[in-house]
């Protein structure tokens, strides 16, 4: 069970991903019902230097680090050589059975430490093509918020390092303390769960310049048809023509942005629910619970039923 955290300060340091980490780690949640977790905040000399042009003084050194169930390294800037030194505790963590979080571009430290070596990862995706290059046995992977390879999670830019805390959160002590911490942070509990290798794909955004009002009627009705022919006739255009301005605002296909909708869909009615696999695959527009099985397990790594098993709330949870 996760119960100790340290977080690495070192020259360069990032002090909003810094803070990222502290928040989620480091407040004091027992009187809501948190699990108490002991975090420090731990550098290779007393004094390092932020991005933002103020220093920091640290109280631990790095020895703290080699107690801790979980170590968070925040994002770097210039992601320059890092002390071997720090490279040394990450692979020390992860030997001895612990995790190691990158938060942003604190990817890279990973990656000078041999650890994303042949793992899926990710990184902003500012710095995703450099980061491919430079550790070209990793598996960057630019367009999810966050990737759980455990014992090795790295997020993107700074808001996916809070996912990334909360999938953490979820994972070792459920849905219900997750979403505890997440309202205390004021911010939505991530719906996505997951598991070892478990990639995590943001929320489609149903803001798009044109197609705003058409996305958010497709997410409130994902037992429709959906295909290309029926929305673009819904949109009042051709197919080709819609197709290509569905790609344009949302990034995706029409089929894969519906296909995300309706998995995230299915992730809830699975967690609060006792419906049946065959209802839920009804409900949300699979048809059949065969399809939403190769749909679910394709896009998250874990069948329909297994994802149940893992996550679903109890009856306490849902009315909490």
């Amino acid at each position: 069970m996760l119960k100790n955290v340290a977080a690495i300060a070192f020259d360069g340091i990032a002090p909003f991903e810094l803070g990222v980490v502290c928040e989620a780690w480091g407040i004091d949640r027992t009187e809501d019902g948190v699990p108490a977790i002991d975090f420090a905040l731990c550098a290779p000399k007393p004094r390092v230097s932020t991005s933002m042009g103020f220093d920091l003084h640290v109280e631990h050194d790095l020895s703290r680090a080699a107690e801790a169930d979980l170590v968070c390294v925040p994002a770097v800037k210039g992601v320059g050589a890092m002390g071997e030194d720090v490279l040394q505790v990450l692979r020390d963590t992860v030997g001895r059975g612990g995790r190691v979080l990158s938060v942003c571009s604190g990817s890279f430290v990973l990656g000078e430490a041999g650890l994303l070596d042949g793992r899926d990862c990710t990184t902003h995706w500012m710095h995703a093509e450099r980061m491919q290059a430079e550790f070209p046995l990793a598996n960057v992977i630019p367009e999810v918020l966050y990737v759980d390879a455990d014992p090795i999670i790295t997020s993107a830019g700074s808001a996916a390092g809070l996912d990334a805390c909360l999938h953490l959160w979820r994972k070792e002590y459920g849905s219900k303390i997750a979403s505890i911490v997440a309202r205390r942070m004021v911010v939505p509990p991530p719906r996505e769960g997951g598991q070892a290798q478990f990639i995590a794909r943001p929320v489609p955004d149903c803001a798009a310049e044109t197609l705003g009002p058409l996305l958010s009627w497709i997410a409130e009705n994902l037992g429709e048809d959906h295909s290309v022919e029926a929305l673009a006739q819904r949109a009042l255009m051709s197919p080709r023509t819609f197709a290509r301005r569905f790609r344009a605002e949302t990034g995706a296909t029409p089929h894969a942005w519906v296909t995300n909708q309706r998995v995230q869909a299915a992730e809830h009615l699975l967690e609060a629910s006792d419906a049946s696999i065959e209802w839920i695959a009804g409900e949300v527009g699979f048809g059949n619970s065969a399809t939403m099985r190769q749909h679910f397990t394709r896009a998250r790594g874990i069948s329909p039923q297994g994802y149940r098993v893992s996550f679903q709330c109890s009856d306490d949870e849902q009315t909490a």
